[in-house]
Formats: structure tokens, C-alpha cells, sequence
């Protein structure tokens, strides 16, 4: 997950198409705007229904129905669809490539063969008589092929936007050192991408036109059930409302920090620069949909790598910012100290912090899922994520060993305001440039969080209205500053955005990029390979044929691959107890730090300095 914030913005406004008016389109995965006009009204609450709370679809349903659609993504033509390409159309120096043949209309039938038109017609008709709701699945496929125009070139730039954000890798590396910086730098980077390629081989095996996967909860329900499905729904919707909180305190700083002036005069209340970053949330937390911002959300990234080529440039000019440092309790009499080993003076919280921080910057996973229900062709996702891992860790380890080295153990956790306040133009570019991306994501955030927790829980528990009703739109009016307002008073209760950040790392995002993976994976497994001779999906009669059921099968499927089944076991295992670390190690160093430094909750002084 970025760390600069501002660049999950990108993929959310540019590309997201669950930022629509119902937030059933969040908690269960609407198929998209381009499909509104078959999919609208009864005939969408029905349709979805059947998709995304049927128990009765099994695994072998969604399971060939994902190599159907598999098969046929072979056929489609990405000729110019890779970086260059994408580049191009991204910053306007070549033309856009010419929209795929089966992009062009949702009712063009010529792209799906007859073979397989009047197979899913008729399955559909005997099985569930969905002709009835007025959607054959020849126009549901075709409606679903419509909205995924995603291809591997705009993927890699998506992950790339949306995780880089190397703003507090100096100071991970502050609390660990040169080697074990790099070292866990480099395993958590692989790890993730181990993971994500999990999550891929999920996703092609159980997405199809005819069941499309719309997000991570989605992909909860169709490997344990709906229980999993509401855990990742109000876990990702919790992690989005402390990257809120997260935002209110990093831009309270930066106010605080650019209200003093050149000059270095007296700065605004800290925790009054809070309430108005929160009151801008209130303002413009009203617009419920967040496409219009796509311009200005891809402005934001260009400025996020001006920031960072600046911050390498400028800590090797102008000494560390003593001030913010003093508040962080350092001693400020020493020279500055760079070790290749762990540091000494540290305790074990601050080396765990420094690990949970670095698990924070690979935090992307946590939609990953939502990017894959993007693309023209799943399969080509491993191109761009590996692509944006190995430029991302490149990224990580060049600009955290550049400012450690220059700044030692003075590292401030947002590298930009360790800035001193003698390079006030500087540390006031750093500032307001991301004062306007985090306010973006800050948007992105609680937009979608409101949303997941609305359909999940209001919306199925309470009977809550649609929000594109008028009720509805009421109802968001007076969430918007509840969720501001509760988000605010976390941040000026608990101003160490380091702290914080380890908390966020350890509670959430650690769980989406590497426990739920390979738990999920072996969940997958063992359906899959449970499966015996002659029990398949009949696509015909639309039955499933099974010899056995319960946990006979799961301990089959088990034992087809043991080792690796039992390898993910202990990943997730190992991560799961990882998190539990972090957050002792979080919430220790915050009880510390309000015992033997200035900060206290609600201060009007400056962490940042």
C-alpha cells in the first residue's frame, strides 16, 4: 500500500468501477457502468443475487466456467498492449490502440461461438431460468467481456502507482540497519510477490464471464463460504478507515510544518491543522462518485516522483530535521550515526516497527483482486506484477539507503518533513504535494470503506436502503462526517505517525498480502484437487456429479500436495503470528513514546517539528 498515499487515488479514480452509486457494487462486486443499462433495476438485484450469494453454485461450477472463459481470452489480440503502449496513451504522445473487436457492443454475439452461446443458454434455462429475468447469458458474457478493458501494460502501471510510496523507507531502515534493511526489504518483497501470485492462480481458476470475481471478498466466499466473505468485506473496510486516520495526521503535520513560513515563525495548533484537513474530508466526502478526479489523480503520481528525486537530492544539502527529531525523544547531541547491523540503542519494539513498516510498502495485495476483475486477460497479470515489483523494490532500496546514509538515526517516518525547517521551500514542496494526493486518496478511501461497511452490514443485516435512493443519499450525508469526525479524533488522539503505521501494517494489510494468500490457496487446492474421475460440472444438465462429501474431500485434496499445502500452512500461520508481534510491538512503542516525550494526545505541538 503506498506510503505517499496519494497514489491508490490513481487506481481507484482512474479505473475502479465499483465507485458507483449503490454500495452493493462494493460489498458484492456489481458488474460495472458500461453493463448498467442490462444489469439495472429487479433484473440486477436478482441476477446478482443468484452470482454472488447462491450457495447452491459448487466449486466444479465456477471451477469450468473459468477455464471456459480462460480459453477464450486466449483468442483476444494485445498486440501494443504492453508498457510502451501504455505509456504512451497515459501521457498523450501516441494515439489510443483501437478498442478490442469484443469491447465494441455488448450485444455482438459474433464473439462468442455457437457452440457455446446455446451451451450456457441452455444450461442456464434447465439449471436456474435466468432467461426469465429478461438476461440471456450470451448478453451477460458479452456485458461482462464490455467493462474489462484492462490490459497487462495498465495493470503494471496501476500496481506501480498504487503500492510505490517510499516516503518512510529511510526510517525502516533507521530502525533496522543496512543489512537488515536490505535483507527483509528483499523477503518481504518476494513474499509478496508470492503472494500475489496465489491470489492470481485463485483467480483464474474460480473467474469467469458467466461468475465474474469482483474483489477479495469475493474470492473469501467462493473458497470457505460467507463467513470469509464478511471478514475481508469489514477487515479491508477498517483498513481504509485508518489510512484515513493515517492521512489526517501526516497532512496535519505538513500544515503545521508550511504554516510556520520561511521565516520560521510561530506554526498553526497541530491538532486544529488536523480538523481542517477533516473538514475538507467533510466537504468533498460528499461526492459519492470519484471517476471525475481520474485527471487529477494521475497528476498526483508525476508530482509523487518530483517529491521523492527531490528528497534523495536535498537530505545530502541540508542537515536533518533536529526538531522532529527531538520530539521523537533522540538525543540530538550526537553526530549522525549510520550502522550495517541493527542499531544499537533500540529495543525489540522499534526493530519490529521498523519490519511492520516495511510490510506496510508491499501492501498492495489488498486489491489486487480488483485489478485482475479489470483485465481483458487475467492470465497476463504475473507480467505486470512482476514488472512493478522488481521497479518498485528497486525504487525502495535506492531512495531508503540514500536518505539513511545521509541522515542516520535523525530519519524522520515521512522522509520529506525530515526536511529541516532551513529548506522551508523545499520541505513546503514536499508538503503541499502531498497534501493534494493524500486528499485524493483520503477521498478514495473513505468512499470505498463507507461503502463496504454500508453494503455489508447495513445494507444485509439492518435492511438499509440503496444509496441511489433518495433515503439512501440521506443516510450518506450524515455517514460522511460520522466516519471524517471518528477518523479524526483516532489521529489527534494518537499523533506517532510511525506507531500508527506499524499498527496498520500488522493489523490489516499483513493479513491481505500474506496470511490470507496461501490459507486461501490451500482452501483452493483442496476442491480442486479433490476432485475424482467423473465428477465434473455438466454443463448441459447444469448439475454437478460428486461420490463423497465433507471433510473426506478436503483430506483427498489435501494430500494431493502435502508439502506445499502444508508449506502455505505455516506462511500463513507465520504471518498470522507476525501481525500479532507487530501490533504488541505498535501499541508498546506508543504507550513509550507518550511516557517519555512532549507528544500527547490532542497537542497542539508539531510532532513533525
Amino acid at each position: 500500500m503506498a506510503t505517499g498515499y496519494g497514489s491508490a487515488a490513481i487506481m481507484g479514480a482512474a479505473a475502479d468501477p465499483r465507485l458507483g452509486t449503490q454500495a452493493d457494487d462494493i460489498g458484492k462486486g456489481r458488474q460495472g457502468s458500461v453493463a448498467a443499462e442490462i444489469l439495472s433495476g429487479t433484473v440486477n438485484e436478482r441476477r446478482r443475487s443468484l452470482i454472488y450469494a447462491d450457495h447452491s453454485i459448487l466449486f466444479e461450477d465456477y471451477h469450468y466456467w473459468a477455464n471456459r472463459s480462460r480459453e477464450y481470452e486466449q483468442t483476444i489480440d494485445t498486440k501494443s498492449a504492453g508498457l510502451a503502449g501504455t505509456f504512451k496513451m497515459i501521457t498523450g504522445l501516441g494515439k489510443k490502440t483501437e478498442q478490442p473487436r469484443e469491447m465494441q457492443t455488448m450485444q455482438n454475439t459474433e464473439n462468442i461461438s455457437a457452440e457455446e452461446k446455446s451451451e450456457g443458454d441452455r444450461a442456464a434455462g434447465l439449471r436456474r431460468g435466468e432467461e426469465r429475468f429478461g438476461i440471456s447469458e450470451s448478453e451477460w458474457d458479452n456485458a461482462q467481456r464490455a467493462i474489462r478493458t484492462a490490459t497487462w501494460g495498465g495493470i503494471f502501471y496501476l500496481i506501480t502507482t498504487d503500492i510505490l510510496g517510499p516516503y518512510n523507507v529511510p526510517w525502516a531502515i533507521s530502525q533496522m540497519g543496512y543489512g537488515p534493511g536490505f535483507a527483509l526489504y528483499t523477503t518481504f518483497g518476494g513474499l509478496a510477490f508470492y503472494s500475489g501470485w496465489q491470489l492470481w492462480k485463485i483467480f483464474v481458476g474460480l473467474d469467469s464471464t458467466r461468475y465474474p470475481l469482483r474483489n477479495y471478498g469475493d474470492v473469501a466466499f467462493r473458497v470457505f463460504g460467507s463467513w470469509a466473505r464478511y471478514l475481508a468485506n469489514v477487515l479491508q473496510s477498517f483498513q481504509f478507515f485508518l489510512n484515513v486516520v493515517l492521512i489526517i495526521e501526516s497532512n496535519g503535520q505538513a500544515l503545521a510544518q508550511m504554516s510556520a513560513g520561511a521565516s520560521g515563525g510561530k506554526q498553526l495548533c497541530f491538532v486544529l491543522c488536523e480538523a481542517i484537513f477533516m473538514l475538507c474530508g467533510f466537504a468533498l466526502g460528499q461526492i459519492r462518485t470519484l471517476q471525475r478526479l481520474s485527471w487529477l489523480s494521475n497528476l498526483a503520481i508525476w508530482l509523487n516522483v518530483i517529491v521523492i528525486i527531490m528528497v534523495m537530492v536535498v537530505v545530502h544539502k541540508y542537515p536533518p530535521n533536529y526538531a522532529a527529531a527531538a520530539q521523537s525523544g533522540i538525543d540530538i547531541t550526537q553526530p549522525i550515526i549510520t550502522t550495517a547491523n541493527w542499531p544499537p540503542g533500540l529495543a525489540l519494539p522499534n526493530y519490529i516497527n521498523g519490519l511492520m513498516n516495511c510490510v506496510f510498502a508491499y501492501g498492495g495485495a489488498t486489491l489486487f483482486n480488483e485489478l485482475m476483475a479489470e483485465m481483458r486477460r487475467p492470465m497476463d497479470f504475473m507480467k505486470a506484477l512482476l514488472c512493478a515489483d522488481i521497479f518498485i523494490y528497486a525504487v525502495y532500496l535506492i531512495m531508503g539507503m540514500i536518505v539513511y546514509s545521509a541522515q542516520g538515526q535523525y530519519t524522520y517516518p515521512v522522509a520529506y518533513q525530515g526536511i529541516p525547517g532551513s529548506a522551508y521551500q523545499w520541505q513546503t514542496l514536499g508538503n503541499a504535494i502531498s497534501f493534494i494526493s493524500a486528499l485524493i486518496a483520503a477521498l478514495l478511501y473513505g468512499n470505498i470503506g463507507i461503502k463496504v461497511i454500508y453494503a455489508t452490514v447495513l445494507r444485509d443485516v439492518f435492511k438499509f436502503p440503496p444509496l441511489d435512493k433518495k433515503s439512501g443519499k440521506i443516510i450518506w450525508v450524515v455517514l460522511i462526517p460520522i466516519y471524517w469526525g471518528l477518523a479524526f479524533v483516532i489521529a489527534a488522539a494518537i499523533p506517532q505517525i510511525a506507531n500508527l503505521t506499524s499498527f496498520v501494517g500488522a493489523a490489516c494489510i499483513l493479513q491481505f498480502t500474506y496470511t490470507f494468500p496461501p490459507i486461501l490457496l490451500v482452501g483452493y487446492n483442496c476442491q480442486k484437487d479433490a476432485m475424482l474421475e467423473g465428477e465434473e460440472y455438466d454443463p448441459i444438465s447444469g448439475q454437478v456429479q460428486r461420490h463423497d462429501e465433507g471433510m473426506k474431500r478436503w483430506i483427498r485434496g489435501y494430500m494431493k500436495r502435502p508439502f506445499l499445502n502444508t508449506f502455505d500452512v505455516l506462511y500463513s500461520l507465520g504471518a498470522l503470528a507476525t501481525a500479532g508481534l507487530g501490533i504488541w510491538a505498535s501499541t508498546t512503542s506508543m504507550h513509550a513514546t507518550f511516557a517519555k516525550t512532549p507528544i500527547t494526545a490532542f497537542t497542539c505541538t508539531n510532532p513533525a517539528g
